[in-house]
């Protein structure tokens, strides 16, 4: 009888892509698995956390706390693993065996012998050899790119727990877009810490593009999206690829995370005139939809700061625009900054930049009324189609429901006739 683990996941989706990885090693490796914890069968629980913020950090701490009421041995991987280490078993004795960044492919192994495996400084291997297991259903899918990052960004701990970017060659890449095309998938969504970044430690120089143009010529695959574009590496080859290849969706998601110069230089970005970029942007790809996110009440963020960014965010009228107030995290450079702005001022900050970005969203999508914009559709029911359109990416923005008779299918890619709209979501009708 096969032992039996169940998994849960937190976070981004470049952590899912590891969860899937894992979930693959372990079928491959003769478990069974379930996404059910409260089984009463189960060998093990793997938790797959997640350590970015605070509130991502809680959540995953909680699940472990509910899973070990269950008496089941419990293995954490992931960045709360990375992150924490030794201190975690210490802290939580309900844990029974730890998963470093490092050794994703070593999951077999762990739950063989519960013997922890994480890595004092960790350096991530994409599991060439590993075939994912999907634990989401959709017409879309995952491809990490990259892994780690280069960069130092003052509130971020990532570099810390992921390591040195490493980027994946493209003909693995290739391969990986094929075998989810024979899955059904029509939408490939490109993930990195940075994907701008592609390819400058195997290439020797930034390679988007060049994997781009090898992806848009597969005919299995319909869209090919990209996140987390750093606005440095945006450079004028990879501008010309979303211009001129069909598959690749006009939407350009960029993280700006401020618009001061003195805020970028204290957060340790890179100080550019991002208004430049984006109008460029805009002027070279036609219709091009731009998503970005903020970040209010870093430290010492003055009122005047504040204002430069609420000034930018209205002037700008990004289409998709996420706000965050800023996590306080130790071992960064921002934790030691002072004065920290306190919680109700962050907070208030936040909510002002959400009320003034959604009166821009609703302006936004309501000037696609009456226009017809191709839609991939994702669940087909009895009340309807839910589809998304090429504006919007999963789980971070708005869906398109649709009033049809067509015989419809997830995957299918469609013209849709806008007919009204909100904030977030549209409503269609199939031309």
């Amino acid at each position: 009888m096969k032992k039996k683990v169940a998994i849960m996941h937190f976070g981004c989706a470049k952590n899912l892509v590891d969860t899937e990885l894992m979930a693959g090693k372990l079928i491959s490796a003769g478990y069974e698995i379930s996404l059910n914890p409260d089984e009463d069968d189960l060998y093990a629980i793997l938790i797959n956390t997640c350590s970015f913020i605070q509130d991502a950090e809680k959540e995953s701490v909680r699940a472990i706390l509910e899973c070990a009421q269950r008496g089941v041995k419990i293995v954490v991987a992931g960045c709360l693993a990375q992150k924490y280490q030794q201190e975690l078993k210490e802290i939580m004795p309900e844990i029974t065996s730890l998963v470093g960044i490092s050794d994703v492919s070593k999951i077999a192994d762990v739950l063989d012998t519960f013997e922890d495996r994480v890595q004092e400084k960790p350096k991530y291997i994409y599991p060439e050899d590993v075939e994912r297991a999907h634990i989401t259903v959709g017409s879309s899918a995952y491809i990490k790119i990259a892994e780690g990052c280069d960069y130092a960004c003052g509130y971020c701990v990532i570099p810390k727990l992921r390591g040195k970017y490493v980027s994946r060659k493209i003909e693995d890449i290739v391969i990986e877009a094929k075998n989810l095309a024979k899955k059904g998938i029509a939408e490939v969504i490109l993930i990195a810490q940075d994907t701008t970044n592609y390819g400058v430690d195997i290439y020797g120089k930034p390679s988007l593009h060049k994997l781009l143009e090898e992806l848009n010529k597969l005919d299995e695959i319909s869209w090919i999206r990209v996140l987390y574009a750093y606005p440095t590496n945006f450079t004028d080859e990879l501008i010309s690829a979303y211009k001129n290849l069909d598959k690749v969706v006009k939407y350009v998601d960029i993280p700006l995370q401020h618009s001061h110069p003195a805020m970028l230089k204290r957060m340790c970005r890179p100080v550019q005139d991002y208004e430049k970029l984006i109008v460029k942007i805009r002027k070279e790809i036609p219709d091009v939809c731009v998503r970005t996110t903020f970040i209010t009440g870093y430290p010492a963020e003055t009122e005047e700061e504040f204002e430069h960014l609420r000034d930018f965010i209205q002037r700008m009228r990004f289409d998709r625009v996420g706000i965050f107030a800023f996590s306080r995290e130790k071992g960064t450079y921002a934790d030691k900054l002072k004065p920290q702005i306190k919680a109700s001022i962050k907070n208030a900050r936040r909510k002002e930049l959400l009320a003034i970005q959604q009166k821009i969203s609703y302006e936004i999508n309501m000037s696609l009324v009456g226009k017809t914009i191709p839609c991939i559709i994702e669940q087909v029911t009895d009340k309807g189609v839910i589809a998304r359109s090429f504006k919007d990416a999963p789980d971070v923005d708005g869906l398109v429901y649709i009033k049809t008779k067509e015989n419809l299918a997830p995957c299918d890619i469609v013209p849709v006739e806008i007919i009204d709209a909100s904030e977030y979501d549209l409503w269609g009708r199939v031309k």
